[in-house]
């Protein structure tokens, strides 16, 4: 008689019979993704052998062969980096001719505004409290850097100079840039004449020239139309350049995004009760803005690449103070791939987190129609 202790050993000794195109489904959906077509797989395999290469020269680089003891001596003798001119060069690359002794405050101004500027990347603190945040941090920026009270020293501005100053055109620019941009987009877009053509002429001729000339302008024609004995500030010259600048592109940013926006969200707005400027800033400008985050993210990371042009009229920007580190003549010819991996290594990170910023921002606010 057969129990059920028989059957189940008869089944244990039975083989396995699998389904027919398990193994190729298994391939498909583990290996297929990462190898792909036999092109790819080649291209791939040699994107992978640069990279490997890159990785590994850049280790040997910093690490097996760099120079970590001794001066420009040793460096002259050395294969790798010299660390050492990171030490002897790193203060100037950063703060530039500013005074030694106050570089505490232009680093204790700059924690502020960066961290001013983190807050106001979270989102559940963008209320009106904000504006008094910036309003404070602003002023405290400004005492810092300037000096005269307080018992500080007094610093001008021909001394203010490497990433700080980049910070300070960039961060400055773009904001009083983007209202400005905001205006000329909505005037570019209006149904009145006179209003639009004024607006297109500002932003065509704007952005039809490179900020080069622009700032040029702004530092050699400038003063001749002002009235006699009346000097402007070479850095506030500068600085109002990038603003009309960077108004002229993100005017045209804004203004795609306002195109995106379906007809059906101003007629919603107008069967409402909304006049212009209400069915605009409550309707379809904060869409605009959403659908135009990417452009202007691209417009903020350019712009503060581009601050290194201030170099042309006397200013030092960040690119200025690495070059000049690298014409001291103790260091001459021996440290000259170290600062500007430096340089780009700032750039790189700051750049980078714009751009993750802006990701973030897009997911949030889920952008598009459904």
């Amino acid at each position: 008689m057969t129990t059920a202790t028989d059957i189940a050993e008869a089944q244990l000794k039975m083989p396995v019979l699998r389904e027919p195109g398990v193994e190729r489904r298994l391939f498909h959906r583990t290996l297929k993704p990462l190898i792909g077509t036999p092109v790819n797989a080649v291209i791939t395999a040699i994107c992978l052998w640069i990279m490997w290469l890159a990785a590994k020269g850049a280790y040997g680089w910093l690490v097996t062969r760099a120079v970590t003891e001794g001066g420009a001596q040793a460096c002259r003798l050395g294969q790798g980096a010299c660390w050492p001119y990171y030490e002897a060069k790193l203060r100037f690359m950063i703060f530039g001719v500013y005074p030694y002794d106050e570089h505490w405050r232009v680093l204790l101004a700059m924690s502020l505004f960066l961290g001013a500027m983190v807050i106001t990347m979270i989102p559940r603190f963008w209320t009106r409290k904000l504006l008094v945040l910036w309003g404070v941090t602003i002023v405290a920026t400004a005492v810092l850097l300037w000096g005269g009270v307080f018992g500080l020293t007094y610093v001008p501005t021909t001394q203010w100079s490497g990433l700080p100053l980049s910070f300070l055109l960039t961060a400055v620019g773009l904001a009083l840039g983007f209202p400005l941009g905001v205006v000329l987009a909505l005037a570019r877009s209006s149904k009145l004449p006179a209003i639009r053509v004024i607006a297109i002429v500002f932003i065509e001729v704007i952005r039809g020239v490179p900020l080069i000339s622009i700032l040029f302008m702004a530092s050699v024609m400038l003063p001749l139309f002002m009235p006699s004995g009346i000097t402007v500030d070479k850095l506030l010259r500068a600085q109002i350049a990038i603003i009309i600048f960077a108004a002229a592109y993100i005017a045209e940013a804004v203004r795609g995004g306002l195109q995106a926006i379906p007809r059906g969200q101003h007629e919603a707005a107008n069967a409402m009760g909304l006049h212009y400027w209400q069915a605009m800033r409550l309707v379809v400008l904060p869409q605009a803005l959403k659908i135009a985050i990417p452009p202007l993210v691209n417009i903020s990371i350019g712009f503060f690449q581009d601050t290194t042009l201030v170099t042309i009229i006397g200013l030092l920007d960040f690119l200025s103070t690495v070059r000049t580190a690298m014409t001291d003549p103790n260091w001459v010819g021996i440290a000259m791939l170290e600062g500007y991996v430096f340089a780009a290594a700032v750039f790189l990170v700051f750049s980078y987190g714009m751009g993750a910023y802006s990701r973030f921002l897009e997911r949030r606010m889920r952008l598009g129609y459904d």
